[in-house]
């Protein structure tokens, strides 16, 4: 958990202008819940193109990107195909028209290859099964590698492989984070913290920026450390309509109004005039919601407290060097070590 003396606080307009550029990876870190829509929407407002898009649940975020014109290729498991091939959305009409490509993955293989790329692996092997079904026989434009196959050096068997993802950069939404970029999310974890920990760069926007005494408090919460971080953004509902725990709840209406108006490519314009474009930001997103639906419908999905019970993390101290600056087992100061060391001829340079 990393504290560098560096704020990497800034605005999404900030943060996506300097770290994000047309043509990279681009990995969407949350999964299902809580998804970094602010992030979303400013990429859109500052259209970037010709994204490799990997996304392990393809809801609101992935068609809002799509309709913006910024996806050529998608990576996923899964995408909100509401109403089928007949009902549209963005992801059916990328498709149906040619500009959308896609790999298909199971849950399990899509993680494998954000576990490869975040310890540094060249591949994952994965379970056999997958290769009696269509997911293993149908490339698209990941071709062979996709998926290859080797001979086990234990068993002899035949094990699928899947190769170790990289995007350029993930985008996230946690709920706190400090100014240094010790970035802290809880509740449904899925790929999470793989997505984030495998990208080159990471862009974390959170609910709140909280002191650094907040996050060392509890540490297990923590799953992306400063160094890691490009950019810290704050933004309240910076989700929404999407859900984040211990904040608010989804916003099934909004959501709901959405889906309708991405059955159709005129109605999913139309949205996003209104509510991507038509707002510089997330507070002028939410001024314009209070607007048309009124403060008191947000303040509903606002979450009730209900806190877990605290863990003492406390110890007799914190360093084996006292405030004298020696060492509470041997009495020495380092220098006094180091000379005793190099007396005994067990100092190497």
């Amino acid at each position: 958990m990393a504290q560098d003396n560096q704020s990497k606080v800034m605005s999404a307009k900030e943060a996506v202008d300097r770290f994000v550029a047309d043509g990279e990876h681009l990995i969407i870190g949350n999964y299902t819940v809580g998804t970094c829509l602010e992030l979303v929407f400013e990429i859109c407002r500052q259209k970037r193109r010709g994204f490799t898009l990997y996304s392990q649940s393809g809801i609101l975020d992935v068609d809002v990107l799509i309709n913006a014109g910024c996806v050529d290729r998608l990576v996923s498991t899964y995408v909100m195909r509401s109403g089928g091939k007949s009902g549209g959305g963005a992801v059916e009409r990328g498709l149906q028209a040619g500009t959308l490509e896609m790999e298909d993955y199971t849950n399990f293989n899509y993680n494998a290859r954000l576990v490869a790329g975040m310890h540094g692996f060249p591949f994952m092997p994965v379970l056999e099964g997958v290769m009696a079904t269509d997911l293993f026989r149908k490339r698209g434009f990941m071709g062979d590698d996709k998926y290859r196959v080797i001979e086990c050096p234990y068993t002899g068997k035949k094990l699928p492989t899947v190769p170790a993802a990289n995007p350029d950069v993930c985008i996230i939404h946690v709920q706190r984070a400090d100014r240094y970029g010790n970035a802290q999310y809880w509740g449904s974890m899925g790929s999470v913290a793989a997505a984030a920990l495998c990208s080159r760069k990471i862009i974390v926007s959170c609910e709140e920026i909280v002191e650094h005494d907040v996050i060392r408090s509890s540490p297990h919460f923590t799953i992306i450390p400063a160094f890691r971080t490009s950019a810290v953004v704050e933004s309240p509902w910076g989700a929404h309509p999407t859900e984040v725990l211990g904040y608010y709840n989804r916003d099934t209406f909004f959501y709901s109004m959405f889906a309708r108006a991405n059955a159709t490519a005129d109605g999913a314009a139309a949205w996003m005039d209104e509510w991507v474009y038509g707002c510089e930001d997330r507070k002028s997103y939410l001024d314009h919601y209070c607007e048309v639906f009124g403060s008191g419908v947000l303040e509903r999905l606002r979450a009730k407290a209900f806190y877990s019970a605290p863990a003492n993390y406390g110890t007799a101290y914190t360093s084996l060097w006292d405030e004298n600056g020696r060492n509470r087992v041997l009495g020495l100061t380092l220098e006094e070590v180091e000379r005793e060391m190099a007396e005994r001829g067990l100092l190497y340079e």
